[in-house]
Order: C-alpha cells, then sequence, then structure tokens
C-alpha cells in the first residue's frame, strides 16, 4: 500500500510518530507473521500491506515470520505459497524467521520463569481448566497444582519435553491472575503436548509454545518496534506486554496497536472455515477461484495493482466494518481496462448463416487489440458465411430499447459487416438454435460504406476457426450477507488449542452456500485466445474480463470470468 507525505496520518502513523518523538525508538521495524496452516485470503492482504507499507514509509524493516507452532495443521507447501503471495504483491522481506528456529529458546525463557515462580506445570484435564477458567462476571479458580515447588515444575516441564506424557494431561500455564477481569490473565498457557511430526523440526519437539507466549517473545527477540495485528487482539495487549516484561529479553519492548480487520459482504473471512469449504470438497482447492485466498485471485485474473487499490481505498481504522463486494470488483476493472488486450468469445453461441454471402469466401479482418493503445497492435480475424453471437443478442419479439438482433432488425458485427435477420430455425422444443440473416456486402468496417449507422453492435466469432472453450462463471460464494464477527467479549473467551482468538464463522453458513457460486458454459473463441498462456487477461468484449485457467488443454481453453464489465458500484459512488 503506497503511502504519500500529502495526506493525513492514519492512527497507527500517529503513534508511531509520538514514538520517534519521544525517543522511544530511533527506528522502525515491523513484521508479518502468518501462521502457515493455509494460504493467505484477501484479509491477511491488508494487515500485509499495512506491515510492509508502514517500514516503507519510515525508511525501516519488515520481517517475515511464519508462527509455525502447531504441527498439526501446517504445512511446507503453506510456507512456499504465502512467500509466493508476498512477491506477487511486490513486496521484499528484510528476515526470514521461523518461530520453530527459536524453540530451543523459547524453552530456556520458559524454564527461567518457572525459577522466577511465575509459571507452573498444571495437571488438570482440558474440561477442568475451561470449568475453572470462570466467566466474564465469575472469577475463576486457582488450579490445586498452581502452588508445586520450583524444583518439581522443573522437573515435570522437562519430563514434558522429552516425551513422558501423554497429549492432554499436563501443560505448563503463567501464574497471573485467576481473578482478573480480563479473562485472559486467568493464568494462560505457555505449552502443551504434541506428538504430530513438525514440517520442519520433525520429531525433535513433543512441546510446542502456545501463540500468546510465543508471538510477543518473537517480536522482542527479532527487535520489532511495532508489533501490529487486528482488532481482535486488542484484548490480548496486558498479555502481550506481561510475557515481554517477563522474558527479560529487551530493554525496548515493542508496541502492540491493533487496526480493524477487514470484512467483505458475502466472503468468508476465516482460515479455519475455508480450510472446512477445501476439505468437504465444496470448491476444488485453496486455489478455487471462487475462495478469497489470494493464490485464487491470481487464479482467477486479479492483478496485485487491483489489491493495492482496493486496501487504498479501505484505508486503516481503529473499528471493524464490511466493505462492498463491489468495491473490489471496481478496482479489477480500472486495473484491468489498461492493461488486457480486447478479444471476442461466444459463451452461448447462436449459429448465424449469412444467406447472401459466398459459400467458399473469406474475408481477413483487422481488428485492433486496444482501442487506446495502438501500440498493442492488430490481430487478423476471418470471416465468412457461418458464425456466432450470443444467444442473449436475438429475441423473436424484442422489448422497447432492444438494439439487437431481432426479425427484420440490423445490427453491425464488430469489425465486420452490417447484418440483417431474415429469418430463423428452430428446433422440435422450440429452441432458437439457427438465424437467417443477410449481410449487407458493401457495409464492412474501415471501407466507404461503413459510414451507415445501426444502433446495436455485437461481437461475435467465425465458425471457420472458432476454438471451443469453457467459461468459468463465478458469483460469490454466500447467497447472502450473515454475520461474521465476535465482539472483543466473546473473542476473549473463544480460543482455539492454539490459544488464538477463534474467527467467527458466518451463522451456518454452509447452509447459506450460493448454489450459483460457480456456471460453467461451453462456447467459442478466436484463435488467438485459445493459444495465449496460461494467466493472460482479456476483455472480451461485451461480457466482462477472463483470464485463462490453468486447466486448459490443446483441445479445450478454459478461461475464469475475472469480473464481469457492469460496475455498480462507480454508479452508485457518482450519485
Amino acid at each position: 500500500m503506497e503511502m504519500t507525505e500529502k495526506r493525513a496520518a492514519n492512527f497507527i502513523e500517529e503513534f508511531i510518530n509520538e514514538d520517534l518523538a519521544n525517543g522511544r525508538y530511533d527506528h522502525v521495524r515491523t513484521r508479518f507473521p502468518p501462521e502457515p496452516n493455509g494460504y493467505l485470503h484477501i484479509g491477511h492482504a491488508k494487515a500485509l500491506c499495512i506491515d510492509f507499507g508502514i517500514a516503507k514509509k519510515y525508511g525501516g524493516k519488515c520481517n517475515l515470520r511464519f508462527d509455525d507452532t502447531n504441527p498439526t495443521k501446517e504445512e511446507a507447501a503453506f510456507v512456499d505459497g504465502i512467500q509466493a503471495d508476498i512477491e506477487w504483491l511486490g513486496y521484499e522481506w528484510d528476515e526470514l524467521h521461523f518461530a520453530s528456529d527459536f524453540f530451543g529458546k523459547l524453552y530456556e525463557i520458559a524454564c527461567d520463569m518457572i525459577r522466577r515462580g511465575v509459571a507452573y506445570v498444571d495437571d488438570q484435564t482440558p474440561e477442568e481448566m475451561r470449568a475453572n477458567r470462570g466467566t466474564l462476571t465469575r472469577p475463576g479458580v486457582n488450579s490445586p497444582y498452581r502452588d508445586r515447588s520450583v524444583e518439581e515444575n522443573l522437573d515435570l516441564f522437562e519430563r514434558m519435553k522429552n516425551g513422558e506424557f501423554a497429549e492432554g494431561t499436563r501443560v505448563l500455564r503463567a501464574k497471573i491472575d485467576m481473578a482478573s477481569p480480563n479473562v485472559l490473565m486467568r493464568d494462560p498457557t505457555m505449552y502443551r503436548i504434541n506428538r504430530h511430526p513438525h514440517h520442519r523440526t520433525g520429531s525433535e519437539w513433543c512441546i510446542y509454545p502456545m501463540y500468546d507466549f510465543q508471538h510477543p517473545l518473537q517480536d522482542a527477540i527479532e527487535g520489532i518496534t511495532h508489533s501490529l495485528c487486528s482488532l481482535e487482539y486488542e484484548i490480548h495487549r496486558p498479555l502481550y506486554d506481561w510475557f515481554v516484561a517477563q522474558a527479560r529479553i529487551t530493554d525496548q519492548p515493542p508496541r502492540q496497536i491493533e487496526f480493524a480487520r477487514l470484512n467483505i459482504e458475502r466472503t468468508v473471512m476465516s482460515k479455519r472455515y475455508l480450510r472446512r469449504l477445501v476439505e468437504e470438497h465444496v470448491v476444488s482447492g485453496w486455489d478455487d477461484p471462487r475462495m478469497p485466498t489470494l493464490v485464487a485471485m491470481r487464479r482467477r485474473g486479479y492483478p496485485a495493482a487491483a489489491i493495492h487499490d482496493f486496501m487504498s481505498r479501505v484505508g486503516v481504522a481503529k473499528s471493524d466494518s464490511t466493505v462492498e463486494g463491489n468495491l473490489l470488483d471496481h478496482c479489477v476493472r480500472e486495473a484491468l481496462s489498461d492493461t488486457a488486450p480486447r478479444a471476442m468469445a461466444v459463451l452461448n453461441p447462436l449459429k448465424v448463416t449469412l444467406v447472401n454471402w459466398p459459400e467458399e469466401q473469406v474475408d481477413m479482418l483487422e481488428i485492433e487489440n486496444h482501442p487506446d493503445h495502438p501500440e498493442f497492435g492488430t490481430r487478423m480475424v476471418s470471416f465468412g458465411r457461418e458464425l456466432y453471437i450470443e444467444q442473449d443478442d436475438f429475441m423473436e419479439e424484442p422489448v422497447k430499447k432492444f438494439f439487437r438482433l431481432a426479425p427484420g432488425k440490423e445490427v453491425r458485427l464488430k469489425g465486420a459487416y452490417i447484418i440483417k435477420c431474415e429469418d430463423f430455425v428452430k428446433d422440435e422444443n422450440g429452441r432458437i438454435v439457427e438465424l437467417k440473416c443477410s449481410v449487407d456486402l458493401d457495409s464492412r468496417s474501415g471501407s466507404e460504406g461503413a459510414n451507415r449507422k445501426v444502433k446495436g453492435t455485437l461481437h461475435w466469432v467465425s465458425a471457420i476457426d472458432a476454438v471451443p472453450c469453457e467459461y468459468r462463471l463465478y458469483e460469490p460464494i454466500l447467497s447472502e450477507e450473515v454475520e461474521q464477527q465476535l465482539d472483543a467479549a466473546e473473542a476473549a473467551q473463544e480460543l482455539d488449542e492454539d490459544g488464538k482468538v477463534v474467527e467467527a464463522a458466518p451463522v451456518d453458513f454452509m447452509d447459506r452456500l450460493n448454489p450459483n457460486s460457480l456456471t460453467v458454459v461451453k462456447g467459442f473463441c478466436e484463435p488467438y485466445i485459445a493459444h495465449a498462456e496460461v494467466g493472460t487477461a482479456f476483455q472480451f468484449l461485451r461480457m466482462g474480463y477472463f483470464c485463462k485457467d490453468k486447466d486448459s488443454t490443446d483441445e479445450l481453453p478454459v478461461f475464469n470470468r475475472t469480473v464481469a464489465l457492469k460496475d455498480s458500484w462507480a454508479k452508485e459512488a457518482k450519485k
């Protein structure tokens, strides 16, 4: 997210300006700390742009750190995918770290805290711990193991590390205050036992640090000045500061600053629930173009510039809100309008026969690839007796202001001739399957006779060399907008097995999936489109922006519709 000095500083920058002015820090170092348990989605992109953008603005550095403390869910493939996403957005990290590289150091810090009497091993079951934790209105109850001796705690913790105990039988907890009004401060778990092999360290460790312990200490170890995170972690800030202070590893502790997370209408903005869509085969994978992951958006044809534009328009706020999906679509159109060459493709073909065109004659028409960029060049398109137009471009009984083909009506074919519908053919089911049209042989585009005006212009594909194609059309994956956010009080009570805030799912979101989120149609395209490289973007005239998909074969090119041409957001913005 490019930041300029001309605009007013956002609240994050105001905090940083204050810190630099009063000498709290003399430089800025941020970090982007994803967990490699899935691919980044558009919500992560907001944090990513803020972390890297802030560092760039202040001439500082931004680290990339993988918080890989849960071997059950994490994979090396996600590490590679996240790095590819960051590079796609045009960012370069300063230092690359993994939490797993510091497991030994974190273990020693935990042992030191035991020696100083601020950590203990607890034998309670998860159910007992949950029951004794209390609520927002009822204080928690001290564990019966809270007052174990330092020697016993050190012995038990080492034996946990050595693999002597089963999962779920013991944890290491911080000794803070079970009556704290902030439930996160009620003796939070620091370590738990997990025997699943780690994607980097294998079976070297069978105890793993919890997020609320590892994350702030990792910030301190790396020399992070400003720990920027989403708003649900505001209630974690006292615990963040407590662990940094107890670790005694820096005299310049990081400052945590929270900002509003990104919510988009009809979009599941939770990695936990996106994983469910993948695992239950609702989508084909993390890169299914219906997903809000960056890898999916890239496959669908979104340019990185559109993501940056979108983040700039959304801005940095202190309170949560929901953004219209149309805004993102608008940013995509803005980015593609100037860069995507134009082409012709028919999604729902209707055959047209030009009854007065010589059967063996083929014209080669020169058509520009972009109306505003002559440097994009031109292409030659064949034109013969038979061609295809869209089914929706003909109406047997036209409504008012229908300026396409109808019995007795004329239209111009883009870059070609004016044709007139003389008759049509129906199949046994009454469906129109062919139009019989005449062509004005003197109306070829660019010729002297091309000055005759008609109201409608249609795109088309010649039947001579039309290439069969598959087109995939997308809509939001949710059929209607549903509640997606937990408030801070609820978030304090809802933590996952790593101690991270549980991201709320849309209410009954699996029951509200849009059955029309994917529509597959078969049509035709120009030959030069068919042979384009995977990932190439086009504007199909009158149909939208499309991107060639990796599922394409030599026999059947596949195109994803990136976004339709209709831009309701821009119209609303002008009102």
